[in-house]
């Protein structure tokens, strides 16, 4: 049974396409830091620690965790027995980012020695996560919907127009407490027709007043909006709650779902009909595998969404998805939210999952495919 015998942390940041603007935060880079794990059979594993106000972390923290906390958890594990660490990663100290990274590697690194896609390596290793179908899943094409930056009605309406015209079917509209939400609203929907899937995503911007007169005015002027994403505070769950009783369009919950208690009180108060995964805010593949598990046995809809981060995160995030099926269930049937590798200049890897338009690839590869830094990235590490 090989180990772990490496352990290399590489901070990278990667301009972005252009400016990525939303509620609580503009950025024109990607700061993130990847992770590469090897064991003494020479499989590789990686793993992602995006860097953000979002995320609540910086660079040099994330070091320090990985350093301190969690080189010491991963280093000998062996491959084969990965659950256990993956429990001590979990329990560990260190940020939810810096978990991140460590758990997706070293399920990488344990799917790459067992020979297996990483997708097909979770359902062989959490039996419950296919949903009882026993389904075989190993490589495969996952949709993804497109986020619009916050922007007035003429700049959304745009770029509507042009994502829709490239394929994209689902598309995720940022708002902000400022200007008319019902007029950019329906701006993009009278770009892009009726055929295309629009979710908005407010950050927390509102206020619960604020979000039901906002979401009524959006159904009264038939926008038709698949959900709404987390419009108030994300500690106030009895707020969440009064949007969710007072409007008729679905509400999912993103930030105010880190774990599990977090979960359980948001099932408590009934504050929302869907919820949204991310490796960032759960700490990695283990426990949000928990997360999935518990929400759907609640009866909430369940999409995985992504921060702004590379392949490499996006990778382990849409191998959960498919492993879980939920690419064939709603909302996830649009499409994941899982496009934050879409606003890059450049990939920070080479191998491993890979865009095409609104899909997103997993290869048919060992773990995820990942090869090595891209040589431009690895240049300026």
């Amino acid at each position: 049974m090989a180990s772990v015998v490496q352990f290399r942390v590489h901070p990278v940041k990667v301009p972005l396409l252009r400016p990525f603007t939303t509620a609580v935060r503009s950025a024109d880079t990607l700061e993130t830091v990847l992770l590469e794990l090897v064991d003494d059979g020479g499989c590789t594993g990686w793993g992602e620690a995006p860097i953000s106000r979002v995320t609540g972390v910086s660079t040099a923290q994330v070091l320090a965790a990985a350093e301190e906390m969690l080189a010491p958890l991963v280093l000998g594990t062996k491959t084969g027995a990965f659950r256990e660490t993956a429990r001590d990663i979990a329990a560990s100290a260190a940020p939810a980012a810096a978990r991140m990274a460590a758990d997706c590697a070293l399920h990488d690194v344990a799917a790459a020695a067992a020979g297996l896609p990483l997708a097909q390596f979770l359902v062989r290793s959490y039996p419950g996560l296919s949903g009882g179908t026993g389904q075989h899943v190993g490589s495969g094409r996952l949709l993804t919907d497109m986020t619009l930056s916050v922007d007035e009605a003429p700049a959304l309406a745009a770029a509507a127009r042009g994502y829709a015209d490239t394929g994209f079917r689902c598309l995720k509209v940022k708002l902000s407490a400022d200007g008319d939400p019902v007029g950019r609203l329906l701006a993009v929907r009278n770009a892009v027709g009726p055929g295309i899937a629009l979710r908005v995503d407010a950050n927390q911007a509102y206020t619960a007043k604020e979000a039901i007169a906002a979401i009524r005015g959006m159904e009264a002027a038939g926008v038709g909006l698949e959900l709404v994403e987390q419009p108030v505070p994300a500690g106030d769950l009895a707020a969440l709650a009064e949007v969710r009783s007072r409007v008729t369009t679905p509400i999912m919950a993103d930030e105010s779902v880190w774990d599990r208690s977090d979960l359980d009180a948001l099932l408590a108060c009934g504050s929302a009909d869907l919820v949204n995964v991310k490796l960032a805010k759960a700490g990695g593949l283990y426990p949000a595998i928990e997360l999935v598990l518990r929400a759907r046995a609640a009866g909430l809809g369940v999409l995985v969404g992504c921060m702004l981060e590379s392949t490499v995160g996006i990778g382990s995030a849409a191998a959960l998805a498919a492993a879980a099926g939920l690419n064939g269930t709603f909302p996830g049937s649009s499409g994941q939210d899982l496009d934050g590798g879409l606003w890059l200049r450049e990939p920070a890897v080479t191998g491993g999952p890979a865009y095409a338009g609104a899909e997103i690839l997993l290869p048919d590869l060992p773990g995820l495919g990942i090869r090595g830094l891209a040589a431009q990235v690895a240049s300026r590490s």
